[in-house]
């Protein structure tokens, strides 16, 4: 055997940067669902939008095919077209920006707080001044929930109400998650309390999974009919349609598209979702070790944490380097040692689709933010001896640091 072949027989197992968190009773869920009548187009799927109803405290839940169909459908369902445009932060998931583009519209990017990678309200204010020299209107703006934590969106809203703008939460890191408004109340993320919409993606490292799927969210039962009719297709089924054509009868009313939920996908999703709180709990309970653990040197020195917000559903814990030279070694570091690490996220103007779109682009909040971050293993499954594992892996990384 050669020593390269020892060396790997020897290594750690691997640690992902996150990871589903699956139980043989979401196993037995899906497996009922196979064996049922449906497996799309059923009862789940109620059940799913039900409890998502519940959960959150929001009049209406659409549950649809992924995070961005979702994106998609409620800048659709609130008319976003090609005469405006909507602004979304700079530091964000590609489709948080895309579905402006897939609806036909714009995008205008706004710059984060270099601390916390959040967009708050003088941040969209910024972006809709700058953009009244623009010949399209902006129609929405797109707040983002970033690594768990929600940003002002009560400021948020007041500016949207100022000009008439919609406004639609990508919620997809904070479910679980709350805020706290001005006089005090607390408002889950997904409430549409402040939003016309908020969204929710259910990707294997969210906080609960179905695989793939995503959900839209709303008090306004308008925009969740016609989000429902545009995720089948733009066709509907009423009372006036069977007595006009037949029992059997439907009727497309406007140019829709399949995006609905498999009833595997719901039957996952409902399983996990009744898990939600114990998965936040546990997320939150792993943020907080490793906030003790580097609140001291030699780690202090090295890095700075993000703040320890006990409402934040902690979908991601990035840390923040002192000296940005660091987080490139810091990843090889950890990859070497069998440790995932992720970036989260490279600002979109730096994206070769938007360039060639919208030009170069350099916001200093979002550099600033983007060349120091990197998000370090978070998820329910991980053990108490893995964390310990990574904490001292980053503290032999610190020491050799200069």
């Amino acid at each position: 055997m050669s020593s390269k072949n020892r060396y790997d027989n020897d290594r750690p197992e691997w640690i992902p940067y996150a990871r589903q968190s699956i139980e043989e009773s979401d196993v037995e869920a899906v497996v009922q669902t196979l064996r049922s009548n449906y497996i799309t187009q059923g009862p789940r799927t109620s059940w799913f939008e039900e409890a998502l109803k519940e959960a959150t405290g929001a009049s209406h839940a659409v549950v649809v095919s992924s995070g961005t169909a979702a994106l998609h459908l409620s800048c659709l369902a609130l008319d976003v077209s090609v005469n405006s445009v909507g602004i979304v932060p700079a530091n964000t998931f590609v489709a948080t920006a895309n579905c402006l583009k897939l609806a036909g519209g714009g995008v205008i990017f706004a710059d984060v707080d270099p601390t916390t990678g959040l967009s708050q309200p003088s941040h969209f204010k910024a972006a809709l001044e700058e953009s009244l020299s623009d010949s399209l209107p902006v129609k929405a703006l797109l707040p983002v929930s970033y690594s768990g934590s929600c940003p002002d969106f009560e400021g948020i809203r007041d500016i949207a109400d100022q000009s008439g703008l919609s406004v639609i939460h990508d919620a997809s890191h904070s479910l679980g998650a709350s805020y706290r408004t001005s006089d005090g109340s607390i408002c889950k993320s997904g409430s549409c309390a402040h939003a016309d919409a908020a969204i929710f993606s259910f990707h294997p490292v969210k906080s609960i999974c179905a695989g793939e799927g995503g959900a839209i969210l709303t008090n306004d039962e308008a925009l969740a009919r016609r989000a429902r009719r545009l995720r089948s297709h733009g066709v509907e089924r009423s009372q006036s349609i069977s007595e006009q054509y037949g029992p059997w009868a439907y009727q497309q009313e406007e140019l829709g598209l399949n995006y609905r939920m498999t009833e595997m996908q719901a039957a996952l999703g409902y399983n996990q979702l009744a898990r939600l709180g114990e998965f936040v709990d546990r997320r939150l309970e792993i943020a907080r070790r490793y906030h003790e653990a580097f609140s001291v040197e030699p780690f202090a020195r090295v890095f700075n944490l993000p703040q320890l917000d006990e409402r934040s559903a902690w979908h991601l814990y990035p840390i923040r380097f002192r000296n940005p030279n660091c987080r490139e070694q810091a990843y090889a570091f950890l990859k070497e040692r069998n440790i995932g690490s992720q970036v989260h996220y490279i600002p979109l103007y730096h994206h070769s689709y938007y360039k060639d779109i919208i030009g170069r682009e350099e916001m200093p909040g979002a550099e600033q933010f983007y060349a120091s971050c990197l998000s370090i293993p978070l998820y329910p499954s991980l053990q108490d001896s893995e964390q310990e594992r990574i904490t001292s892996t980053l503290k032999s990384f610190c020491e050799q640091v200069d």
